[in-house]
């Protein structure tokens, strides 16, 4: 797991196996590939926000307002994406990327699928299917 909070220094650029600035192609591409990716962003108490994503679940950031809390996940993700790519990893592709060919119907409440509804608009995804799936999967690769 990989977190980035603003009161950390600036970890953007640097590889923590060598402990050296990454290449700037790798960081090139490693920023082009997370600009496509979908943050999430999620109020909390103690922290302010907690920034996420849908296409690594388990790198996030921290910051007292929106916009530092989406800059220091975008920095978190780099040096993820980065870190996987001097690995020789292939980092996921944007979820937008990714062709969704399988259905699956879930019956639902009235009350549920409002109550579903609203949580996906107040966490940001695109309707209550992208809402679903994020915490679906989330729950089943990380238990939480």
């Amino acid at each position: 797991m990989l977190r980035n909070s603003e009161n950390s220094s600036n970890i953007e650029a640097k590889s923590k196996s060598h402990n050296q600035p990454f290449d700037r192609s790798v960081l090139r591409k490693a920023k082009k590939i997370v600009a496509d990716y979908r943050i999430i962003l999620e109020r909390n108490d103690r922290l302010g926000f907690i920034g996420s994503s849908v296409e690594l679940p388990s790198v996030f950031a921290d910051a007292r307002t929106p916009e530092k809390c989406y800059k220091a996940t975008q920095e978190a993700l780099t040096v993820a994406v980065a870190t996987m790519i001097e690995c020789g990893q292939r980092p996921p592709q944007p979820s937008s990327a990714k062709k969704r060919t399988k259905q699956v119907n879930v019956r639902l409440t009235a009350e549920e699928k409002l109550l579903f509804a609203n949580a996906a608009m107040n966490l940001g995804f695109e309707g209550i299917s992208d809402f679903i799936r994020n915490a679906a999967l989330n729950r089943v690769l990380f238990n939480r």
